[in-house]
């Protein structure tokens, strides 16, 4: 049994899964409240699905790219039980994450993200003979990865309303953008990525493992005098 952890922007989901397989799944806006409210919530999910910490196999994170308190939190609480515990922990992409619900459609997928400063952070993946990630997570402007796009393409995630009507005005009917329910991350897409690691046996050192965040956060850069 796996226990899947999101909390990279305001939205947050927690999952528990069976090889997989969703058992149940919480999903809720946390705002800036991540630190107050994932452990209870972990712990009402444990309860309300009568499973008990020492039967969890696997611990999976989304790592970002995303907000900054939200990535520490949950790669905190990961870690945490991962070490507790004595069992694996595995780190995916939050844009991944995103991503994945939309591989049925065969088209390039673009997740997005606000990067602020005017600037997305985005990612390319596709499902072809196999799910690929064919451009690695990076941040760029709307108006240069429109100049990238050739063909009808899948753009989701939390995208920006002002970046949406620029994808729509720059690219027009390529543009295809799901409505906001249909693009909302949830732990349980999460889990199905994390298991397809772990039955392989494939899995992050928990010591090592760190959110993905593009670019420095603030309060990590050196101020000049």
């Amino acid at each position: 049994m796996e226990l899947a952890i999101d909390t990279s922007s305001a939205f947050a989901s927690i999952a528990l899964s069976n090889e997989g397989e969703t058992m149940a799944e919480l999903t809720w806006h946390s705002g800036q409240n991540h630190t107050v409210e994932l452990t209870s919530n972990i712990a009402l999910l444990l309860d309300q699905s009568k499973v008990n910490p020492e039967s969890l196999d696997g611990i999976i994170v989304a790592k970002g790219p995303g907000k900054f308190n939200g990535l520490r939190v949950s790669m905190s609480a990961a870690k945490g039980l991962a070490f507790a515990l004595n069992i694996p922990l595995v780190g995916i992409s939050t844009l991944e994450v995103e991503a994945y619900p939309f591989a049925f459609t065969k088209l390039p997928l673009y997740p997005i993200h606000d990067a602020g400063r005017g600037e997305i952070a985005t990612a390319l993946y596709r499902q072809n003979n196999d799910w690929r990630c064919l451009e690695k997570e990076h941040i760029t402007t709307t108006e240069a990865l429109c100049l990238h796009i050739e063909s009808e393409s899948l753009f989701c995630g939390e995208i920006p309303s002002s970046v949406i009507q620029q994808l729509q005005h720059n690219l027009g009917k390529q543009a295809i953008i799901p409505d906001p329910v249909a693009r909302l991350r949830h732990a349980s897409h999460l889990a199905i990525l994390g298991w397809q690691r772990l039955k392989n046996g494939d899995s992050d050192d928990a010591a090592s493992l760190q959110p993905l965040y593009l670019r420095q956060p603030p309060i990590t850069q050196r101020k000049v005098k």
